[in-house]
């Protein structure tokens, strides 16, 4: 069990960010996921967009959807994805355990997730 975000990152006619919080999950990987793929097909950002279609693509992780949503006059861009708290300044002793189960493990870090390349990263493009 852990505490689990689903998130939505979108852009905005290619120059805007914005970082939402869409739902919270307390319970398993699984059920954060589940809430995931209960909102990629209705998912909207937080402005006023008359939709006028919508596609869906679940990225080579199978855990994170990018979807495009065309408007009357604008094109959105979100990455949706979950996020697993690791740290949390409130509860200091939690924060200790989890790291120790991760040096328990011996592994080399890996990131799983990685964030999509924006536009204004200069290494983007070449």
């Amino acid at each position: 069990m852990g505490s689990w975000i689903v998130i939505a990152q979108c852009h905005y006619n290619g120059d805007y960010l914005q970082t939402e919080i869409i739902r919270e999950v307390n319970g398993t990987k699984e059920q954060a996921l589940g809430e995931l793929r209960a909102v990629v097909d209705t998912y909207r950002p937080r402005t006023r967009i008359i939709e006028q279609r919508r596609r869906v693509y679940r990225l080579a992780d199978g855990e994170s959807y990018f979807v495009l949503i065309k408007g009357m006059t604008t094109l959105w861009n979100c990455t949706l994805q979950v996020a697993e708290l690791v740290s949390d300044s409130a509860d200091q002793g939690e924060a200790r355990s989890m790291q120790a189960e991760e040096t328990a493990a011996d592994l080399p870090f890996e990131p799983k997730d990685r964030p999509p390349r924006y536009w204004h990263d200069p290494e983007a493009f070449g």
